[in-house]
């Protein structure tokens, strides 16, 4: 395989202090309590119930009071509390003042999410999320065309290696500098999905490793630093959304544009 730049790759090593947008977050208040006659009673339901949100976006639940947690009507997109289950937390119903939020996909492009307590669902603690976009958000399939390295031009120094395997896979690592500033690099093996034309990797960090001759493989760790899905919407141009359980590293998105191409793949 030869390497056909565009750019050329030290511009992923120049680090520019260029602003970017980042997604929004809207926040939803569970549960509470309100005064009257002079008596406190407890408030059952979500504020605001009904929500409109972007893909990239993150909806952030907050328990004001009572014995609550959020979940998705399919049973599958999400349940939170404590943190959410898919992401290492515990989505029970609790009374702690939970704070737990949920990262709007490509693959939510188009979708009415409906959730609800599940202790106070029946009496009419629901609401809905409505994401904007198609079924799947203007992506383009996602082909062999797609491997090489890619990058946000207005965050030069830092970028993603992709390569799209058989079998509907695909390899990325991204390389790139932690909260601390100190350098860092996560990725992993991940999936293609054909029905929504995305891919999500659960990504590794790899930490514990030192420049030769004191290189010693029983010292590297991988644990696990959290969600990256990507999309695309033409041959060149593209997003990466991270959802991170790594302390510091939050949730959000990346703009992607192509830095390299593979000499003789075609693209989509």
């Amino acid at each position: 395989m030869h390497l056909h730049l565009r750019r050329f790759l030290p511009g992923l090593m120049l680090l520019l202090v260029s602003p970017s947008p980042w997604a929004a977050t809207q926040f939803v208040v569970a549960g509470g309590s309100y005064n009257s006659g002079g008596y406190t009673y407890p408030q059952i339901g979500f504020n605001p119930p009904h929500i409109t949100v972007n893909v990239g976006d993150t909806v952030t639940f907050q328990n004001a009071g009572g014995t609550h947690n959020v979940a998705s009507d399919d049973g599958t997109t999400f349940r939170c509390a404590n943190g959410c289950d898919a992401s290492g937390g515990n989505g029970n119903p609790s009374d702690a003042q939970w704070n737990a939020s949920v990262t709007i996909t490509p693959a939510m492009a188009g979708r009415q999410i409906g959730y609800h307590c599940e202790v106070h669902g029946a009496m009419g603690m629901t609401g809905t999320i409505t994401v904007n976009g198609n079924a799947t958000g203007g992506n383009v399939p996602i082909t062999p065309g797609f491997t090489g390295a890619w990058y946000d031009p207005a965050q030069s120094g830092h970028g993603i290696f992709i390569e799209i395997g058989p079998n509907n896979t695909i390899l990325a690592w991204w390389f790139t500098f932690a909260p601390d500033g100190t350098q860092a690099w996560f990725g992993n093996l991940g999936g293609i999905d054909p029905a929504t034309n995305t891919a999500t990797v659960e990504a590794l960090k790899t930490q514990g490793g030192q420049w030769i001759p004191n290189f010693n493989p029983a010292n590297v760790t991988q644990p696990i630093w959290g969600t990256l899905v990507f999309s695309f919407t033409d041959c060149d141009h593209g997003r990466v959304d991270f959802n991170a359980v790594a302390p510091g590293y939050g949730q959000g998105h990346m703009d992607l544009t192509r830095v390299t191409h593979i000499d003789g793949l075609a693209c989509p």
